[in-house]
């Protein structure tokens, strides 16, 4: 998803190749890295492949491997809309000039920027995989490291779609203050990251772009509105570009679905009640199940009622919520592989967790 040429050799080109090169995503730098086979994408995807048929040859049993197979059956049901939702925004920003991109979010570590990347996290309605692929080319395109992760942060399952699943499954308070909550984690933890940004502890976005003083964005909306290619070949270009772009999430998203279904098959399933209740001990116990559950927001939704509803612990439901997005090792992963950077991915949880385990316990505490 990254663009593998350095800045040195882009300096030296003219404007239109450097413009062709940040819309195209092409350069002679980047053949080696493209032509490298991934093992680990195309080994994980075929065995999901494999248990996802095998499920409609198999009876109903307790047998680990059609435990397997159905899961892997339900999490590619849960996630392939937004994942495919998830492409096509990939492939469509790869088309959107960085002036656009970085005029509607806002510039770069400033309170607005970051106000306009949380809030477009909350109202994009995809999955936290798909939310993932958009964070990841929102960063390529210039955006902060702040406003990538405030997005990726308040959006796991705050879409639309979700959060009325939610009202349904533990009413309106509870799912208004779970959304104020969680644009505040994700604006607090966004702002953390633009200053350890400027201040050299991570790594600067090296994509980072400044909008020209008088850009009107209007008129480069008209612009592009009016030349874009709307032909089938340009529309099966940019799902192609999409697909591509999104390959290391694909990767880590099959890897985790094995994970699962692993833990699913051998791991016996505990009563909500008796370990994830509203105490210290069962606030952790939910902690450590996000990290070890890689759950799409669309499982997570009803797990999150569950522990409201059965366990009477809507702190332990909120970090469920949240955590899963915080620790998720695909997303620590994807983080990883596109900024090129370790100590980004292990922030994400070093900054986020606290908060959520904190404000857990806030709301277990007052019940």
């Amino acid at each position: 998803m990254t663009n593998c040429c350095n800045e040195t050799e882009k300096k030296s080109m003219n404007s239109t190749t450097v413009q062709q090169v940040n819309n195209n995503q092409s350069s002679s730098c980047c053949d080696t890295e493209k032509n490298r086979v991934d093992w680990l994408l195309w080994v994980s995807s075929s065995i999901v492949a494999l248990t996802f048929i095998a499920y409609w040859f198999q009876s109903p049993s307790d047998n680990w491997y059609y435990i397997i197979s159905k899961t892997s059956v339900e999490m590619m049901n849960a996630m392939w809309i937004g994942m495919a939702l998830g492409v096509i925004a990939v492939g469509w920003l790869n088309r959107v000039p960085r002036d656009i991109v970085i005029a509607t979010l806002g510039q770069g570590h400033t309170a607005k920027g970051l106000f306009r990347a949380t809030f477009a996290g909350l109202f994009l309605d995809l999955c936290n995989h798909g939310i993932l692929m958009v964070g990841m080319k929102l960063y390529e395109r210039g955006a902060s490291l702040g406003q990538v992760m405030a997005f990726i942060i308040a959006s796991p399952w705050n879409s639309f779609t979700l959060t009325l699943i939610l009202i349904g499954l533990i009413g309106l308070p509870w799912t208004l203050a779970f959304i104020a909550l969680s644009l505040v984690i994700a604006w607090i933890s966004g702002y953390i990251f633009d200053r350890l940004e400027q201040n050299g502890t991570l790594p600067a976005n090296p994509n980072s772009h400044t909008i020209p003083e008088n850009f009107n964005i209007k008129a480069a909306l008209k612009a592009l509105a009016r030349d874009a290619d709307y032909s089938p070949k340009a529309s099966v270009s940019m799902l192609v570009d999409g697909i591509k772009g999104s390959r290391m999430v694909f990767r880590w998203v099959m890897v985790g679905i094995l994970i699962v279904a692993v833990v699913r098959a051998f791991v016996p399933p505990e009563s909500f009640n008796m370990w994830f209740g509203a105490t210290t001990g069962g606030l952790l116990l939910t902690l450590l199940a996000a990290t070890i559950l890689e759950v799409c927001s669309e499982g997570s939704t009803p797990l999150a009622a569950d522990l409201v509803t059965r366990a009477n612990a809507p702190g332990n439901a909120f970090t469920f919520l949240m955590a899963g997005a915080a620790t998720d090792y695909t997303e620590v992963m994807v983080i990883k592989d596109t900024m090129k950077s370790w100590k980004i991915a292990l922030y994400l949880p070093l900054i986020t967790v606290p908060q959520v385990l904190f404000i857990g316990w806030l709301i277990n505490a007052s019940l």
